[in-house]
């Protein structure tokens, strides 16, 4: 079961734009990801080569702070909004939700939900 510091230690992390940073020292080498009712990605290495491959085709990934994060348990659940900041300086917003199970201080699965007809609409890049 994850500590509340080790939960907010993960998401410093993440915002701190350090997305291939926080899975390759917050996850299990046998952590599962998964999109929105997608087959799930298996394997730490198949997650950070996913993850490095995704942001290369970025500029930026903006994260801010969540908006909520829950810890129950082995169960943690954070609200997060991404913005994705392409090569041309456009952006497109994710509002999403992150359903994780933890072993010990480490994240075994996470499941992503999210609003397929809002996720990634156009806004105004951050500064």
């Amino acid at each position: 079961m994850p500590t509340r510091e080790r939960v907010n230690a993960f998401v410093a992390a993440v915002v701190s734009g350090d997305h291939v940073a926080a899975i390759a020292d917050f996850y299990h080498e046998d952590a599962t990801m998964q999109e929105n009712g997608l087959e799930p990605r298996r394997g730490r290495d198949v997650l950070l080569a996913h993850e490095a491959k995704a942001l290369s085709r970025l500029q930026k990934m903006h994260t801010h702070p969540p908006k909520a994060v829950v810890l129950d348990g082995d169960s943690v659940v954070i609200n997060w909004v991404f913005d994705a900041v392409a090569l041309d300086g456009s952006a497109r917003r994710l509002e999403e939700l992150a359903f994780q199970t933890w072993r010990g201080d480490r994240i075994l699965t996470e499941r992503f939900f999210y609003d397929t007809a809002t996720a990634w609409q156009s806004v105004p890049a951050p500064v």
